[in-house]
């Protein structure tokens, strides 16, 4: 995905993410609106139309996690290596869950960061799959962050998303077909 194919329009001079230059400027991250969550789908205005400008999660609420001090870089942030291993993990449970087993990751598409994660922001990640084959599963993974202190606590920002592929895997680590009736 590129800058100028990013599906939202940015306020001019809120910082963030600059949609319209396609690059990234220092300042407030990208706003994500208001959100309320029921049975782990976005309600209220998160749902999103065609004609929404307004970003909103997309697929279920897979994991949740906290991110603590011994998690961060030496500024406080914390990597997108950490980020990448709990998306990676999303997506196993998600594929795990229609592959009914076992499965690997065999690639992760593009992926640009949005916003940094503070410490002691909470962490959620989306899955929502997009394609069945023979042996492999297609799952976007989409992260929403809440910061420590933010002033409305169902106030999400997006930091990333991408698309995993995993395959189903039997008990010898080998490549097994998708069970149909998922």
């Amino acid at each position: 995905m590129t800058a100028g194919s990013l599906p939202w329009v940015v306020t001019p001079g809120a910082g963030g993410y600059d949609d319209s230059a396609g690059r990234a400027q220092r300042g407030p991250s990208l706003r994500a609106f208001y959100y309320t969550f029921d049975n782990n789908k976005p309600t209220g205005n998160a749902a999103m139309t065609d004609i929404d400008d307004v970003p909103a999660p997309q697929g279920q609420l897979t994991l949740k996690l906290l991110a603590t001090r011994q998690d961060t870089n030496l500024y406080g942030d914390i990597p997108g290596g950490w980020l990448v291993s709990h998306m990676d993990q999303a997506a196993e449970l998600a594929a795990g869950r229609i592959a009914h087993g076992r499965t690997a990751t065999v690639a992760i598409e593009a992926m640009d960061f949005l916003c940094p994660v503070r410490e002691g922001s909470v962490v959620n990640i989306f899955t929502e799959l997009r394609e069945i084959g023979r042996s492999s599963i297609k799952i976007n993974v989409e992260v929403w962050s809440r910061p420590p202190h933010e002033r409305n606590p169902d106030e999400l920002h997006k930091v990333t998303e991408a698309r995993f592929v995993m395959v189903a895997m039997d008990d010898n680590g080998r490549i097994r077909a998708v069970p149909d009736g998922r």
